[in-house]
């Protein structure tokens, strides 16, 4: 049995009522998983909304965890997203500490990573950008050593490649 920890990310179809969000995540707390990123919000339909869940485990862990979440009241749908199989992107925007001497540097390499000036002061720099965890985690490691005064980021979102929607795809399919 293969017990190696990955990343998973899960989407979840949910009604989008009053404490459906926080049913979920308590699920994922009474059973000591962590979350590494969660972001929310409506989808397409104005009575349904999306939760997608990065969590780190096993093979087995995960597929409890699937199990789980399926059978909470107002829980729809729940969609493992493969990273081969999907487009996953984060938003972060980043304060980072500035000189004079060193401002071009950090416009630099914002523009490097096609992030996006949003304010400037006298002694900061603030940036957007999106993109994948990778790309987001090698900008953050190259603007530390300049100062990150503040950072706030979305959380993983994620949409599966192609023209099919989550809510059409056959439970069948999960399985693939």
């Amino acid at each position: 049995m293969n017990t190696t920890e990955n990343r998973y990310t899960l989407a979840i179809l949910v009604n989008n009522h009053p404490g459906v969000l926080m049913r979920v995540v308590s699920l994922f707390s009474r059973r000591g998983y962590n979350i590494d990123s969660l972001s929310v919000g409506e989808t397409e339909r104005f009575d349904v909304s999306r939760i997608t869940i990065v969590v780190t485990g096993d093979r087995p862990v995960v597929e409890q965890i699937k199990k789980q979440v399926s059978k909470l009241i107002d829980v729809k749908r729940v969609y493992e997203m493969t990273q081969t199989r999907s487009l996953q992107r984060e938003l972060v925007i980043v304060k980072v500490s500035t000189k004079s001497d060193t401002r071009s540097e950090v416009v630099e390499l914002a523009q490097i990573f096609k992030a996006k000036i949003i304010d400037v002061t006298a002694s900061t720099v603030s940036l957007e950008m999106t993109g994948s965890l990778d790309k987001i985690q090698s900008f953050l490691d190259l603007m530390m050593p300049y100062g990150v005064v503040e950072m706030a980021r979305t959380g993983i979102t994620a949409l599966e490649r192609g023209s099919r929607a989550l809510s059409s795809i056959a439970y069948s399919e999960d399985e693939e």
